[in-house]
């Protein structure tokens, strides 16, 4: 009967809320220790939870940045190759001939013999002693060709040589290679000849081998001996041929004078053809090949002779 009267007290009136309040104050610690099983179990359990998915979560983060990394990685590879074709379309802007470009697949592995492997060959036109270059310099020509692969040794090989002149004063000499992928030596250099350190080799175009005008080294040592006819000279590369990996092959104009005249001679019949047709005029004769009248001679003149 009490707990039925205070029940209609407290939901009726507000008598009661100060005691409820007290009440409430007093039986707070029993509900906490009533409630602290539970609590402990939760916690335990949420911080087991929250380590085996901050583990995971941590393995998957590695794995996305172990990612991210290679495709980093893969990036700056795509990236040093654009510049890399960007300068080798500039340098193929710059050439005149007609270019092909190709792509190193394969080093030689023989320390002693300074050769590589491009993917274009015999099917592409390419050709024994083909001039080979890059962005920065000539690299070396072909000495093998296969039907969709060729063999082309390099500058720096000891069995190549290149005919070359000083860009500075037009001194001519012959570059061959020491077997070292940096260095170039000039035979047979007169050791009063005119030449410096810095001074710019290229491609003289004796031979007809290598077109001229393509920068082969930069004298980088000269070498005077009183004792000695020739001086010591060195140069490095201008190519990078320990890292060039798109090169260019130059297609030259093999043609004679001879038939450059012939095809020169036959390109302007042609054009006066077409400006004959045009007109409806035949071309003027050139007064040289009119023949002149004959002049009569007199008689005496012709007794005599």
């Amino acid at each position: 009967m009490l707990s039925a009267v205070l029940m209609v007290v407290d939901a009726r009136f507000e008598v009661l809320q100060p005691l409820r309040s007290q009440l409430g104050l007093i039986v707070e610690p029993t509900y906490r220790v009533a409630r602290l099983p539970m609590t402990l179990w939760e916690e335990a359990t949420q911080q087991i939870a929250s380590r085996s998915e901050l583990v995971a979560e941590n393995e998957k983060l590695k794995a996305e940045a172990l990612l991210m990394q290679g495709r980093l990685q893969k990036l700056a590879t795509l990236t040093e190759q654009n510049v890399r074709l960007r300068e080798l379309l500039n340098s193929a802007a710059l050439v005149e001939e007609k270019v092909l470009v190709t792509e190193l697949i394969g080093v030689d592995p023989n320390p002693f013999t300074h050769r590589i492997l491009i993917d274009k060959g015999e099917k592409d036109g390419v050709f024994l002693g083909q001039p080979v270059l890059d962005a920065r310099g000539l690299m070396g020509q072909v000495v093998e060709v296969m039907p969709y692969t060729a063999r082309v040794l390099l500058l720096t090989d000891t069995n190549h040589s290149i005919p070359v002149q000083d860009n500075r004063n037009g001194l001519r000499a012959i570059a061959v290679g020491t077997g070292n992928p940096e260095r170039l030596e000039l035979r047979h250099v007169a050791d009063t000849a005119d030449i410096k350190e810095g001074d710019l080799l290229v491609s003289s175009g004796m031979g007809q081998r290598f077109p001229a005008g393509y920068p082969v080294a930069t004298v980088n040592e000269v070498i005077h001996d009183s004792g000695q006819p020739f001086a010591i000279v060195r140069a490095v590369p201008t190519a990078a041929l320990n890292r060039s990996r798109y090169m260019l092959l130059v297609f030259t104009d093999g043609r004679t004078a001879e038939e450059r005249a012939t095809e020169a001679a036959e390109a302007q019949e042609a054009a006066d053809r077409k400006a004959e047709a045009a007109t409806g005029q035949s071309p003027a004769v050139p007064p040289a090949t009119v023949p002149a009248p004959a002049t009569p001679v007199a008689p005496a003149a012709a007794g005599s002779q």
